[in-house]
């Protein structure tokens, strides 16, 4: 394990590696797009709250909220679904705490949810009232 770890420290900066890494990110994304819905569901409030956002002027500091709502929910989406996968490697046969687990992370990804409804609201019903 710790020469594991040295020659990964040693290692030369490669652009070609970076550029890999990239790749496989990307691959997560449409895997993640691709297996699970509300990742789907995700995407669809993300455009809807941009576009809002682009029509109804929100101010800079309403954008940074806005846009670290989004990045919360997707962030949280993609540990929940890793987690999910690996518990399903793991273990493969129902086991009450491989189903909490995946409760649990799923709960991160509802609680991400729900703050980002709340700063929606907090940014957008002020605007629509006026």
């Amino acid at each position: 394990m710790q020469v594991e770890i040295m020659e990964k420290e040693n290692t030369k900066f490669s652009i070609t590696k970076r550029i890999k890494s990239f790749q496989y990110a990307f691959q997560g994304l449409k895997t993640l797009l691709k297996t699970q819905h509300n990742a789907r569901i995700h995407l669809l409030a993300t455009i809807v709250v941009v576009l809002a956002g682009f029509l109804l002027h929100v101010s800079k500091t309403d954008w940074a909220l806005l846009l670290l709502a989004i990045a919360l929910v997707w962030i949280t989406e993609a540990i929940n679904t890793a987690i999910e996968f690996v518990v399903d490697i793991v273990q493969p046969d129902y086991h009450p705490l491989a189903e909490k687990a995946k409760d649990v992370a799923a709960a991160s990804v509802l609680i991400a949810a729900l703050v980002a409804v709340i700063i929606g609201a907090l940014v957008f019903l002020p605007l629509l009232i006026h």
